[in-house]
């Protein structure tokens, strides 16, 4: 599903009207009556107690007017706060008050109040009992905090406990991001025009869109084709596509040999689950090194998987002896999946200072987990002279430390910590979580559907490491890999929530659902 930016949703707009001719108010027109559509469609029963518009002064507040208006024609007793004077709105936005206001004059059931001091909005909501309240004060344009007048009216309609519907975004979130801008709406139900927002998608804004629904108001297509968007949220319809075929006439080495170096004392876990998971996805061949002291404990979890035992010291690779043995090991090998389970201490971040500048020929490199801190102790500027493609899959707290910033604020603003990561490394960008980010190199940011709570568990991290080596290792683009490989990953565990329960499940489990998990994706493709 394609995603727009703020700038991107105005052009459409713009492009609309003066390259295509669509009057700017056919549009607002459009947009507010399907507004009133959706109210009536999903809330019909609590309208009858009467509906509440909350409209700002530009054109977000004018779709709302326009959705009074259909409201109160369809017999639905509706009222209007305005958070402006009427004599302020300009454009369309007088006009839909305009139109508005002589339907009041015909006898219809609309009440209209202009306030316009944050001490009245507690009366004005007070006075107003509804069973369903109309978001309309803010669009995809907020650039500042909320606060005054507008924090107010936003506070005393989610204290109203009626379900709200937001007009194109629920106000007060960033619709690059889905940060919250101080307060936001928390909508039940969100209808956007044309196409969804970063904002939609991302949380923490996709917890306060509600259900999304995309209301096609007649953008023109040319000027969707002209836009040329970088967002796409990866649903279904754009994972299937990626999945690879096999051809009969095929054998295991057609289907790539990743080298996972991972595995600690204490950890030789994380080696085996990643392991695990580049053989459930497919690949051809997998080799883990893994330290000396737990060798015998990642041979024996995995019969299928051939095992390199490295030099170690307490239990951790030994640098330059485990890299002297890496140097014959990595020959022949197609990808390399570095750092779940790895430990952390000088010689490690030695180890992966020589895979990432020295190990050749070129080949992508995924690092994850342990190697992720290793880059945060020693810069993430070494990552920029990488002789190979170098993919990123940090969690928050690992993305944090990355970025030299708190959990929070990489929470905070997902899309954006993605982005400066990317940027700062060049590299293929996961942010894990709820609604994984991916930012590829150039500028794409591609947003997961797919996943649940009970992955909350772990070694689900180590999974996917492996999975998306088993993938770059056939050869796979590591954009188009990261892609297919969180996708699968989260739809896996959907399968098993709805299989076994909720959560509960382990890693090990998803490993295992991936083949039938592959199939099913595979079945629709044939189709």
């Amino acid at each position: 599903m394609i995603i727009l930016s703020a700038n991107e949703s105005r052009e459409l707009d713009r492009l609309s009207q003066t390259a295509y001719g669509i009057p700017s108010y056919t549009l607002m027109r459009r947009a507010g009556e399907a507004v009133a559509d959706a109210v009536i469609r999903e809330f019909g029963g609590a309208a009858r107690s009467g509906a509440l518009v909350v409209a700002g002064k530009g054109n977000n507040g004018g779709d709302g007017l326009v959705a009074a208006r259909k409201l109160a024609t369809h017999g639905i007793a509706t009222r209007v706060i305005l958070l402006t004077r009427n004599s302020n709105l300009k454009g369309d936005a007088a006009r839909a008050y305009a139109e508005l206001s002589e339907l009041n004059g015909q006898g219809r059931s609309v009440t209209i109040d202009e306030v316009v001091a944050e001490e009245l909005v507690e009366a004005a909501f007070g006075n107003h009992p509804c069973g369903v309240v109309v978001d309309g004060i803010f669009g995809t344009g907020l650039n500042a905090e909320v606060k005054g007048l507008a924090g107010a009216a936003i506070n005393a309609m989610n204290g109203t406990g009626k379900p709200i519907v937001a007009v194109d975004i629920a106000s007060g979130l960033d619709a690059d991001t889905g940060a919250i801008m101080g307060k936001a709406v928390r909508a039940a139900l969100t209808v956007t025009f044309g196409y969804a927002k970063y904002g939609h998608v991302s949380y923490p804004g996709a917890e306060l869109t509600g259900a999304l629904e995309l209301a096609d108001i007649g953008f023109a297509a040319g000027a969707i084709t002209q836009i040329e968007p970088a967002g796409r949220y990866v649903e279904r319809a754009e994972a299937v596509p990626l999945v690879p075929r096999r051809a009969s006439n095929t054998h295991k080495g057609t289907y790539g040999h990743p080298l996972i170096i991972a595995g600690s004392r204490g950890k030789a876990g994380a080696a085996l689950i990643a392991s695990r998971g580049a053989l459930r996805m497919g690949a051809g061949l997998v080799t883990t090194a893994i330290p000396q002291e737990v060798a015998a404990i990642v041979a024996s979890g995995q019969i299928e998987l051939m095992t390199e035992p490295l030099p170690d010291r307490d239990g951790h690779f030994a640098g330059a002896q485990a890299t002297e043995r890496l140097v014959g090991l990595i020959e022949g090998k197609d990808a390399i999946v570095v750092g779940p389970g790895l430990g952390l201490s000088p010689e490690t971040i030695e180890l992966l200072r020589w895979v990432v500048y020295d190990s050749k020929p070129e080949r992508p490199v995924l690092i994850d987990a342990d190697g992720l801190n290793a880059i945060a102790e020693c810069g993430t500027g070494m990552l920029k002279a990488a002789r190979g493609p170098i993919v990123l899959t940090p969690h928050p707290g690992e993305m944090a430390r990355l970025l030299g910033a708190s959990t929070a604020e990489v929470n905070a603003n997902r899309i954006g910590a993605a982005r400066r990561l990317m940027e700062k490394t060049g590299a293929v960008v996961l942010l894990k979580g709820a609604r994984s980010i991916i930012a590829y190199p150039d500028g794409t940011i591609m947003i997961n559907s797919s996943g649940n709570a009970g992955m909350g568990t772990p070694g689900m991290g180590d999974v996917l490491s492996g999975m998306v080596g088993a993938l770059l290792g056939q050869k796979m683009p590591p954009p188009e890999a990261l892609t297919l490989g969180v996708y699968v990953h989260g739809y896996a565990a959907d399968r098993l929530a709805q299989r076994v329960g909720p959560y509960g499940f382990l890693a090990g489990d998803l490993a295992d659902e991936l083949p039938a998990t592959i199939a099913d994706l595979l079945a629709a493709k044939a189709l």
